[in-house]
């Protein structure tokens, strides 16, 4: 399954990305609840809950903690794991790992092909969805393309895959 031909209506995710939205679910789930129910438990032997801004502020906390425990839990029910293309060992695919060289800036990155929702360009892993990583999808080594952005045209080269 191509991650953006989504047909079976998952959503596409590499191995190690649904490792660790599993891992975060089971910290959350765990300790993290633990210390929760022990952080509210404390601020209501603090007296008056009308007034009590530790009571307040826990709850708060633990609703949103809730709300990415139940976040997380639909998007492991909606994940689709996509291994690494096996078919061209020369190409920048999906789960792959490659250097890219921004010709305009003359710098080069490392980018991991992802799916929309473990994508972090400061991590380097690049959404497959985006325009660059739709561009560069199962581009060669030494492959060029021209990708248009919100800033303009950008010209990226595969240099080597490094997976």
């Amino acid at each position: 399954m191509s991650p953006t031909n989504q047909s079976a209506g998952g959503e596409p995710i590499t191995a190690a990305g649904i490792e660790e939205l599993k891992a975060e679910l089971a910290e959350l789930e765990g300790p993290r609840r633990q210390e929760m129910a022990e952080r509210i438990r404390v601020a209501r032997e603090l007296g008056d809950l009308k007034e009590n801004a530790e009571y307040h502020t826990a709850k708060d906390d633990q609703a949103m903690m809730e709300t990415r425990i139940k976040r997380l839990q639909e998007r492991l029910r909606n994940a689709v794991v996509v291994e690494a293309a096996d078919g061209d060992e020369d190409a920048f695919a999906f789960g792959r790992t490659a250097e890219v060289l921004d010709e305009g800036k003359g710098e080069t990155v490392t980018w991991t092909l992802v799916g929309s929702t473990e994508a972090n360009l400061a991590e380097g892993k690049l959404s497959a969805e985006s325009p660059i990583g739709q561009a560069l999808m199962d581009a060669a080594i030494g492959a060029t393309v021209e990708v248009e952005t919100p800033r303009g045209s950008k010209t990226f080269k595969v240099v080597k895959l490094l997976d």
